[in-house]
């Protein structure tokens, strides 16, 4: 099984070879959060998510084996310089949102983050771990992990891609998965999050329109939505994030050609 590229960074993924005697019944974690695991032609592999905000530095994954037996792996989290990018918005509402707002987007963080934790089984059929399409056509706009400064006021690092595709474009399923949540959100617009199983969430936001329900299937190419502008937008794009074990991540590493991003 080809799996997504090492990158032991805050934002990456770590790709651990776990030791002999690990199999389907055992389970692993990082940070106490189940980690996905899959079988490998030489033995099994741990995919873990790290955090943005992970301390670089010593870490260990924890095993537990289906004997009751536990065992950390070792690994280390390297730092990553993640550039700045100083964006305006004219709405002052969606910079400093008013009481009403901050009341609604305190109701909605609460499903996203339901959204971004919930763990399926298994992973779901055929879905690939390298192999991910673009889920849009279009440049690159805005990188993953940039140290954002809104109207100068520094805000929460940029968790996914913009893929600076035209109002109107399609979006579709960069792999196989199912339709987890949709919904209009304050920040984000009209939303879709992917479940692909094992704790692995894609996210589709500011889409003009969204072509899909709750608990649909879909195969890689499915059609999602049509790129947009609602919400934080300044103009048509779809930003794209990733989540592993709750944690997120850079997309591009799951795709098998890292696309190019406009610097």
């Amino acid at each position: 099984m080809a799996l997504p590229r090492h990158a032991p960074v805050p934002g990456g993924v770590a790709v651990l070879a776990l030791p002999a005697g690990f199999d389907a019944a055992g389970q692993a974690s990082f940070a106490g959060k189940p980690v996905l695991t899959v079988p490998s032609d030489d033995g099994w592999r741990a995919l873990v998510g790290i955090p943005l905000g992970q301390t670089p530095g010593p870490s260990a994954l924890r095993l537990r084996f289906a004997d009751g037996r536990t065992q950390n792996i070792g690994f280390t989290v390297l730092a990553h310089d993640y550039p700045v990018q100083r964006i305006t918005i004219t709405d002052q509402n969606q910079v400093t949102p008013s009481a009403t707002s901050m009341k609604r987007i305190q109701r909605e963080q609460v499903q996203i983050l339901a959204a971004f934790r919930h763990r399926s089984a298994v992973l779901l059929p055929e879905a690939p771990l390298l192999g991910f399409a673009m889920p849009a056509q279009g440049p690159l706009s805005s990188n993953f992990g940039l140290r954002r400064v809104i109207n100068g006021q520094p805000r929460s690092p940029h968790s996914g891609i913009d893929i600076a595709a035209p109002a109107g474009a399609p979006v579709v399923a960069p792999a196989p998965g199912r339709v987890l949540r949709v919904g209009d959100y304050f920040f984000t617009g009209n939303t879709v999050f992917v479940d692909h199983g094992q704790g692995l969430v894609t996210l589709y936001c500011h889409l003009s329109e969204t072509v899909v329900r709750e608990g649909q299937p879909l195969a890689t190419g499915d059609a999602i939505g049509k790129v947009g502008s609602t919400g934080r937008a300044t103009g048509p794009h779809l930003h794209w994030a990733l989540s592993l074990n709750d944690a997120r991540i850079d997309p591009r590493l799951f795709l098998a050609t890292e696309a190019q991003v406009a610097r």
